[in-house]
């Protein structure tokens, strides 16, 4: 009888044990392989597409950060921000904008930073359009995103009524507008300095041959670069230094109800933020390239260079010895 007891506990236990390996061990593999099944199904095929994916939520990031900073400061009238939380708002856009995209596309967020790698040969020329396009429609939806964030917000301050200039305008927020000091030409250049530096100091930064940046850095320390930027050339009209950022959110601003004044306002300024930085990015580029990455010795170049040192090293010292044994046999 206690045997038989025995050997029923004995095989209740040995089905526990089996039942339990199966849920713990099998279940989850089945789970794994089902999650598998769907990523395979899901997971975007191209490398091309992932890129300008990652260029369009990048630059969505930054646009939501930066104007929405803007907007928080102008519509509380300066209550709940000011011109340092501005500065913040874009470097905390432009550093977490670069890691969402940099591991896919490189970050640029930035047409004139592709063209400025495409003129380096850092980026193949026939994706050039496509990240544009997912530039400008990353900036176009952030610019969006802000709006809906802030639109009751925007109906009180403005009673309705979305103007670029007066006592209540708004189309700052989004876009950038001279100040009444400034030319046209004065603007350009101010673009072009502006972007050049910015170019200039993403190519240190990312540079491998140079200081550089620690892994996974390079994001702080471009954020950073904006920050330097936005506190010494933000004086003549807010350092847009991106024709996404400008015109994609003055594109909305233009089918929002801010109208077509967007275009023609300052004697139609809105080419300059769209020019300037594309020639500044170039520049950049080109001022980097010349002086720092083309004097940069390579590793064949000091694979070659050693041999010929310690041979120099062994003529020398044969010489030497040369010399000392002249000298006894003279004395």
């Amino acid at each position: 009888m206690w045997l038989s007891l025995d050997l029923v506990g004995q095989s209740v236990f040995d089905w526990t044990r089996e039942v339990c390996v199966y849920v713990c061990v099998h279940v989850p593999v089945k789970e794994i392989k089902q999650e598998r099944t769907m990523k395979q199904h899901c997971a975007l095929k191209h490398g091309i597409l992932k890129e300008f994916l990652a260029e369009f939520l990048g630059t969505f990031v930054l646009v939501l950060f930066g104007c929405g900073s803007v907007a928080q400061t102008v519509l509380s009238r300066n209550t709940l921000g000011e011109s340092l939380t501005i500065h913040i708002g874009f470097t905390t856009g432009l550093m977490m904008g670069v890691y969402v995209a940099g591991g896919v596309s490189g970050g640029h967020l930035n047409p004139a930073v592709s063209l400025a790698m495409v003129v380096l040969g850092k980026l193949k020329i026939w994706k050039f359009p496509i990240y544009v396009i997912a530039q400008f429609l990353g900036a176009f939806a952030g610019a969006a995103g802000v709006f809906g964030l802030y639109y009751d917000a925007f109906m009180d301050f403005t009673s309705g009524i979305l103007s670029v200039t007066g006592i209540n305008a708004t189309g700052h927020i989004f876009a950038s507008y001279p100040g009444r000091h400034l030319t046209v030409l004065g603007g350009f250049i101010d673009q072009v300095i502006g972007t050049g530096m910015l170019v200039l100091c993403i190519l240190a930064i990312t540079d491998s041959k140079n200081i550089g940046a620690p892994k996974g850095m390079e994001p702080l320390a471009i954020g950073l670069v904006i920050l330097g930027i936005s506190v010494s050339m933000g004086m003549n009209c807010g350092y847009p230094l991106n024709p996404a950022r400008d015109l994609g959110p003055r594109l909305f601003t233009a089918v929002a109800g801010w109208g077509m004044e967007v275009f023609s306002t300052a004697e139609y300024w809105w080419w300059i933020p769209v020019a300037g930085p594309l020639i500044g990015g170039i520049t950049g580029a080109v001022v980097y390239f010349l002086l720092i990455e083309l004097h940069h010795s390579n590793h064949t170049e000091k694979t070659n260079q050693e041999p010929e040192e310690e041979e120099e090293d062994e003529e020398e010292e044969d010489s030497s010895l040369k010399d000392k044994y002249e000298m006894i046999t003279m004395s």
